[in-house]
């Protein structure tokens, strides 16, 4: 919890100084970065919106996902995760975005997405990064996992930005 914690504070530092905003699009996670970047007092100055889209119809209701993609590619694949950062980046304006969607467990995973499959998507502006991480661990621990992964990158992400102030 206190790392985590950490990284959001640092998150939150960094976004003050580009003067940017970041949006979290969460499904696995059921709105634990969002949670942990909203934990910072003052984060209504740097934070945006946060998208829970658990189930496929509102990753496509609320982030215009295409509806295909989960009958071709699955809702845990780099199309989808991709799909739902350019999604929340559009509707709430935010430079940075982060998305997630995994098999937290403890059921639901395949030969092909074993449980502690985690696909992550970051937008940067106009750019999209994504990476797919294999977490061991119980339900909590895969989405503690995931939590921090999603704000390591994020930090990552914004460290390579130049501040848009003066």
């Amino acid at each position: 919890m206190k790392e985590i914690t950490h990284l959001a504070d640092l998150l939150g530092k960094r976004l003050q100084f580009l003067n940017a905003h970041v949006t979290a699009a969460e499904s696995c996670t059921g709105g634990g970065i969002s949670e942990a970047i909203t934990r910072i007092p003052g984060s209504s100055a740097w934070f945006e919106a946060g998208y829970v889209t658990y189930s496929n119809r509102q990753k496509t209701q609320q982030l215009n996902v295409p509806a295909e993609l989960f009958s071709t590619v699955g809702a845990v694949s780099r199309e989808v995760v991709e799909a739902m950062v350019r999604g929340a980046q559009e509707k709430s304006r935010a430079r940075f975005a982060v998305a997630v969607s995994g098999v937290a467990g403890p059921d639901g995973g395949s030969p092909n997405k074993p449980v502690g499959t985690v696909w992550l998507a970051w937008g940067v502006g106009e750019q999209v990064f994504s990476e797919v991480q294999h977490f061991a661990g119980n339900r909590d621990e895969v989405r503690r996992q995931t939590v921090k992964a999603a704000l390591e990158g994020l930090l990552r992400h914004a460290a390579g930005e130049i501040s848009n102030q003066g």
